[in-house]
């Protein structure tokens, strides 16, 4: 991860990644998920491993960030729930990430098998998975619990793993957090903003980004991200939920694969 890459971009890099990272945006804004799409996008368009998941996390972070500003903008964001919600999905992330180094990847493959069914029947449950429509949040002592317990346990999945980890802060918000479907996603695009800038700026320090390709890629993810942003905003759940399904799908078709 020390030597700097000297790859230069192709023209074919350029038409094969832009598209899909603007369809990557979309998807992410209003469903998590994104870098299902991204990041393969980047190794077909035949960029080293290490470099395909750190130009990924360039742009997808322009991305999340847009579609967070948006959120911000429209007052779907609450700081103070947002604030302990980040330190423990950062502190969960680390765990995470130390625990990948122990146990072999194939274990959490297992795990996935289980976990993508339930996620899917909590989304598929409209008497668990549903808009609450109030988009103010209640912030009791059981919202804090709630969200920052699943912000720990998804961000330690983030660490370890990854693949669908805004899926299942959204998903893990609406249910049992109680939010709307719009301020969950706000609150998990948080999240998601803070770990993907932490892995950036690792990937930067260690030359492995391919900067000229990020940054046109970055450009059409932050247009998927703002029309995907607005577009939650205006359709709420009806939106959401097949765009979820889609994540859990492509997860689920990755895991296969």
């Amino acid at each position: 991860m020390n030597t700097i890459i000297t790859i230069e971009p192709t023209i074919s890099m350029f038409l094969i990644v832009c598209p899909f990272l603007f369809l990557a945006g979309l998807v992410d804004a209003i469903g998590g998920g994104g870098g299902l799409i991204s990041l393969p996008a980047y190794l077909i368009a035949g960029l080293p491993t290490h470099t395909a998941i750190a130009t990924n996390k360039l742009s997808s972070t322009c991305g999340t960030t847009l579609a967070t500003a948006r959120f911000i903008k429209n007052g779907l964001v609450n700081f103070k729930l947002a604030v302990p919600s980040v330190i423990m999905a950062i502190i969960g992330s680390a765990i995470g990430a130390h625990i990948s180094l122990i146990i072999p990847e194939k274990i959490m493959m297992h795990v996935l098998i289980v976990i993508l069914p339930i996620a899917a029947f909590f989304v598929l449950n409209k008497k668990l998975f549903h808009d609450n429509e109030n988009d103010v949040i209640t912030l009791d002592k059981r919202t804090y619990l709630t969200a920052s317990i699943a912000a720990f346990v998804i961000g330690m999945y983030d660490g370890f793993y990854g693949p669908g980890t805004g899926t299942f802060l959204i998903i893990a918000f609406t249910v049992f957090a109680k939010l709307s479907i719009k301020t969950a996603n706000a609150q998990a695009k948080v999240i998601n903003l803070t770990t993907n800038i932490t892995s950036l700026v690792i990937f930067f320090l260690n030359g492995q980004v391919l900067i000229p390709l990020g940054i046109a890629a970055a450009l059409c993810n932050m247009l998927g991200g703002y029309l995907g942003a607005g577009m939650v905003m205006k359709s709420g759940a009806k939106i959401v939920r097949p765009s979820i399904l889609l994540v859990l799908f492509l997860l689920l078709l990755k895991i296969i694969i």
